[in-house]
């Protein structure tokens, strides 16, 4: 049974119509960089809940989720209409293996994300613990728009922070914008015009790729590496070059 306890609703970031960040005070137990703890209200008599990846690191005290609103969605509006000081439900313990000690060493290490999956990235980055081991990190954020990137100053700053050592890329599907790639995931790692803007290539001999968001673009990315990279999935008891983490 989840250990469900209180939380505090302290800030709320309305980023567009659509994208929200909640900041809870809670005491949860401590928790590894990329996992998710489950939020909850009680509606109408039962508990509705829905797993969130934490986007604080395991050393900030302040709960950071990044949610999506679904409009005819059970849960969501109503995370999304919570105010300072109101209370939110939260399992104590989070869960997840979408985290550094999952990955083997490698010279690069890709981390790709659409929508609010960028959330488990800025967790481990923020913490900077268990990187050292990775020549370069390349962070790749995909949204539909670029107002959809709510996070960019932030990755902007990690990129300053890490010294050469983190790349970000933003890729947008629906509009063009100086600075950022244009299209999905996977086709621009099939045409090549990802690894040419950061610089760096997809191989199995290189690099290990993090993939996080929208389970066709975590299916379909997976696909295109088996198939032109001879990429395996990591597991732990056969070593690969990709893990994954789907975002409903």
């Amino acid at each position: 049974m989840a250990d469900w306890i209180t939380g505090k609703v302290v800030k709320v970031q309305n980023w567009t119509d659509a994208l929200f960040s909640l900041t809870v005070h809670a005491p949860v137990q401590p928790f590894t960089a990329g996992q998710f703890a489950k939020l909850g209200l009680d509606i109408d008599g039962e508990r509705v809940q829905r797993a969130y990846s934490y986007v604080n690191a395991p050393s900030n005290p302040d709960l950071e989720f990044y949610l999506v609103t679904v409009p005819d969605g059970k849960l969501s509006p109503r995370l999304a209409a919570l105010q300072p000081g109101d209370d939110v439900q939260i399992v104590s313990e989070a869960a997840g293996f979408f985290v550094l000690e999952e990955v083997p060493d490698c010279d690069t290490l890709w981390m790709l994300a659409t929508g609010t999956a960028i959330g488990p990235y800025l967790s481990i980055l923020e913490e900077g613990k268990d990187l050292e081991r990775f020549k370069n990190l390349v962070l790749v954020h995909a949204a539909r728009y670029a107002a959809d990137l709510s996070y960019l100053p932030q990755m902007r700053a990690l990129e300053e922070r890490y010294k050469g050592k983190l790349r970000i890329q933003t890729v947008v599907s629906r509009e063009s914008v100086p600075g950022m790639l244009t299209g999905r995931v996977p086709a621009l790692i099939e045409s090549g015009a990802l690894e040419a803007a950061a610089g760096l290539p997809i191989s199995a001999e290189t690099s290990h790729v993090m993939l996080c968001g929208n389970p066709q673009m975590v299916r379909d990315t997976q696909q295109l590496l088996k198939e032109t990279r001879q990429m395996t999935k990591h597991l732990r008891r056969r070593p690969g070059h990709m893990t994954a983490e789907h975002y409903w």
